[in-house]
């Protein structure tokens, strides 16, 4: 029988300071609750505005799997691997951080602001070399269907961590309805509503509720609301 774990929006860690407001879905920074540290290898589900021309200066990263996904605005990043990029609303960016890495993150707009995901998998290696990936997707390509955006494989669409992990995100109109499957048993998904109303197994979550499910082969996944959206995680649930 599947289980279930629901975060309400409202219930996520959060801190605003001037610059940076941010949302925590698990434990980070000055947000710690001990029964919101993880959900399997899923570490980190951070929800940022960065005020125009404003970010993260140079910071370390090590034996983690750090995704990047930009929703509005466009995002500067360096890093000590020499990459220099701007990340948009379509990208997806990944940093298998390894061994170690520095990097910085900064709004390259100075007129308006920026908003982001970024999420953190604990990797399934560890000390491997750092490595870089940031790829554009057809945002048209979700709509009213599951577009993977990261998997395990190398060959397969989107960017690929070393993890046994798939994401997906769809867009939907109202009462699209579909089935999800888990793809490796052990697995399980994590759900965040980006916008809109979706009904998951029967379970109504509003715009950025979040809905772990584990013990299951499948979710049912029905928009509520017209272009509802939806970012599905599915980890290994051991660590």
């Amino acid at each position: 029988m599947a289980n279930y774990i629901l975060h309400k929006a409202n219930s996520r860690g959060h801190a605003n300071h001037g610059w940076l407001d941010t949302y925590h879905t698990f434990s980070f920074a000055g947000y710690y609750d001990p029964e919101r540290i993880h959900f399997g290898a899923l570490r980190v589900i951070n929800d940022d505005y960065i005020a125009p021309g404003m970010g993260f200066g140079t910071h370390p990263h090590d034996n983690m799997e750090i995704i990047t996904i930009p929703l509005e605005g466009d995002l500067e990043h360096r890093d000590s691997m020499g990459n220099t990029s701007v990340i948009y609303h379509g990208d997806v960016q990944v940093m298998s951080a390894g061994t170690g890495i520095q990097h910085s993150e900064y709004n390259a707009n100075r007129s308006e602001g920026l908003k982001l995901f970024q999420i953190w998998v604990f990797p399934n290696k560890k000390n491997v070399i750092p490595r870089y990936q940031q790829i554009s997707l057809n945002v048209a390509d979700r709509r009213n269907k599951l577009q993977q955006i990261l998997s395990p494989n190398t060959e397969d669409e989107g960017v690929w961590i070393h993890q046994n992990a798939w994401f997906h995100l769809g867009e939907f109109d109202k009462d699209f309805a579909l089935e999800y499957q888990i793809k490796a048993k052990g697995n399980g998904v994590y759900a965040l509503v980006v916008k809109g109303t979706i009904e998951i197994d029967g379970k109504v979550l509003e715009r950025r509720d979040g809905l772990g499910i584990y013990d299951t082969a499948q979710i049912s996944i029905k928009a509520l609301s017209q272009d509802a959206e939806i970012l599905l995680m599915e980890v290994p649930m051991k660590l």
